[in-house]
């Protein structure tokens, strides 16, 4: 029933009443959550997951109750997963295995795709994805002992993939570095992505990886706006802290590069020369994109984020979207959901591989070595065992 009053609200935001009739309906049915409990967060609302059976709704019953909700805090529960290598066999992605230390993102980026995974919690894709967080704390202790079986062959583990691995717990709970020590006793190979500055704090590790092929690093730059930044991706580091991290990390022998994602059409897609500009001058000599993916719950969340932000804008970017998805909000197709299809997805395509092009990006492709792999790391003592 939720998600059907965010359907009826893109009809009217389509229709005659547009987006002000479109945030009236969302309002009146109780969907969006006070901004003062909210605050700091990207959600606008925290729907419950696709596998409850009941559903939660903020209704005022005339007794004032509503006004004495707490504001959304970070909560930290511990997982303790059987396994901590995750394995796919996904086309669209240069990577087979990765490792996520933590699940549910503290950034609270409106679009994130791995929202949905927190309804397999029973929690919400929405504030409770932001708030709710899990850290696996057994994270290094387990991948040392899976590095360790007879037969393991080392590839390139992916880390940040789903949620970011520095997201603002990591500075307490430190499990990213803990399984940076681990790649490096066993001399595995790894490949991070992240939106946060914090992965400067792992230079010394990274910096001794890169230096025998074991490590690279992407970050993720969607706007150099920085208003912008803050209603998308409102606890991510500012675009500025991102472009230094770059620049330190290059500075440190670190091979860096620069992922433009998600593509908004109509919001962001105007800035993918001035980030791969501006990338380029900090050090990457490899970038890429992604367009933006609407799957299961995030579609209603990023719809209601956008007609309460940029209400002017919401059409326009919806019906870009639809356009490069075959008239839907996403089309989940291999080959298809990381570029999209059509003539406006076309036009983004060429325009970032001629920017790239221009500015000496993706001259060549850095691979890892595999050939240096350890599965008995000897004597050597790690500080967290």
């Amino acid at each position: 029933m939720q998600m059907n009053i965010v359907v009826q609200a893109d009809r009217a935001a389509f229709g005659q009443g547009r987006a002000q009739h479109a945030n009236a309906l969302i309002e009146e049915a109780g969907l969006r959550i006070d901004q003062e409990r909210r605050r700091g967060r990207g959600a606008g609302m925290n729907p419950s997951g696709r596998f409850e059976a009941e559903s939660r709704h903020v209704y005022d019953d005339g007794w004032e109750t509503i006004e004495d909700l707490p504001p959304f805090k970070t909560e930290v529960q511990i997982e303790k997963p059987r396994t901590i290598i995750t394995r796919n066999d996904s086309p669209d992605i240069g990577f087979d295995r990765s490792i996520n230390p933590y699940r549910g993102c503290e950034h609270g980026c409106i679009y994130c795709f791995a929202r949905p995974t927190h309804s397999y919690m029973g929690l919400s894709a929405g504030l409770d994805f932001e708030s709710k967080l899990f850290a696996k704390p057994d994270a290094a202790k387990m991948l040392d002992k899976e590095l360790s079986r007879p037969g393991y062959t080392a590839k390139t583990i992916a880390i940040g993939t789903n949620t970011d691995p520095y997201q603002p717990i990591e500075k307490k709970w430190r499990i990213m570095r803990d399984i940076l020590q681990v790649l490096e006793a066993h001399q595995h190979p790894v490949g991070i992505v992240t939106k946060s500055a914090l992965v400067m704090r792992d230079q010394d590790i990274l910096g001794r990886m890169a230096e025998k092929g074991l490590a690279k690093v992407a970050l993720s730059v969607t706007t150099l706006d920085g208003k912008l930044a803050r209603t998308m991706e409102p606890r991510a580091s500012t675009p500025t802290r991102r472009l230094q991290a770059l620049r330190s990390l290059s500075d440190a022998g670190i091979p860096v590069s620069v992922m433009v994602a998600p593509v908004i059409p109509g919001l962001n897609d105007h800035e993918i020369e001035r980030v791969l500009d501006s990338a380029r001058a900090m050090g990457a000599l490899e970038a890429g994109y992604v367009l933006l993916r609407l799957p299961l719950e995030v579609s209603p969340i990023f719809k209601e984020w956008l007609l309460r932000n940029y209400p002017d804008r919401y059409r326009h970017v919806l019906s870009l979207v639809r356009s490069m998805r075959g008239g839907k909000d996403y089309d989940a197709e291999w080959g298809k959901r990381m570029r999209g299809e059509g003539p406006y997805a076309w036009q983004i395509g060429r325009r970032f591989e001629i920017a790239a092009k221009r500015l000496g990006l993706n001259l060549s492709k850095r691979r890892l070595r595999t050939d240096l792999f350890s599965p008995a790391p000897g004597n050597e003592q790690l500080s967290l065992f």
